[in-house]
C-alpha cells in the first residue's frame, strides 16, 4: 500500500528544510505526530531514532522509526514498523522558483497487506499525511515577513 501527497510551500527552501528537520520544534506546528522524542539531538540525523505516536483511530499507535537517509535540502527517509507491518517514509523537497514542493510518500508492506488495510486504512493515513504537509506549509510560511506572506497566493494540496 502506498500513500503520497504533495504541497507547494511559498518560502525559501532553507526555511522549509529548517522547519522540517528541527524535530524539537515539531510540537509547535505538528499535530499529526504526538509525543515526539528524538535523542540525543533535536535535528534529524542519519542513524538516529525517534519515538512518536499517531492516531489513525481514537487510540494512539507508537512508532520508533530510524532515519535511513538525509540528503540536505532534497530528501529525508525513515523506516519503521509495528504489528508485522513495515513502512518506508520519504519526504522529498524540490525548489520551484521561490517556492518548494514537498512530497510525502509512504509505502507499507508486511503480513498481510489486507490486515494493513484494516489497521491502517489508506484514506485515514492519507488524511494524516495531507494534514502534516499543510501544517508544515503553515509553519514555514509563517516564518516569512508579513509583507511577503500577504503577497503569496495560496496553493492547494496536490494529488
Amino acid at each position: 500500500m502506498e500513500v503520497a501527497a504533495s504541497v507547494i510551500i511559498h518560502a525559501p527552501l532553507s526555511i522549509v528544510w529548517q522547519t522540517f528537520t528541527d524535530v524539537a520544534c515539531w510540537q509547535d506546528w505538528n499535530e499529526v505526530i504526538e509525543n515526539r522524542t528524538a535523542a540525543p539531538q533535536s535535528a534529524l540525523a542519519e542513524g538516529s531514532r525517534m519515538q512518536f505516536c499517531i492516531r489513525p483511530f481514537a487510540f494512539p499507535i507508537a512508532f520508533e522509526p530510524e532515519v535511513q537517509e538525509i540528503v540536505p535540502y532534497e530528501r529525508v527517509v525513515w523506516t519503521g514498523g509495528r504489528y508485522w507491518i513495515h513502512a518506508r517514509h520519504e519526504f522529498l523537497f524540490e525548489e520551484l522558483n521561490g517556492a518548494v514542493r514537498v512530497t510525502s510518500r509512504e509505502v507499507f508492506n508486511g503480513l498481510p497487506l489486507v490486515f494493513a488495510g484494516f489497521v491502517f486504512p489508506k484514506r485515514r493515513i492519507r488524511k494524516m499525511v495531507v494534514t502534516l504537509l499543510d501544517e508544515l506549509k503553515g509553519a514555514a510560511e509563517s516564518r516569512l515577513p508579513a509583507n511577503r506572506r500577504d503577497a503569496t497566493p495560496e496553493e492547494e494540496i496536490l494529488q
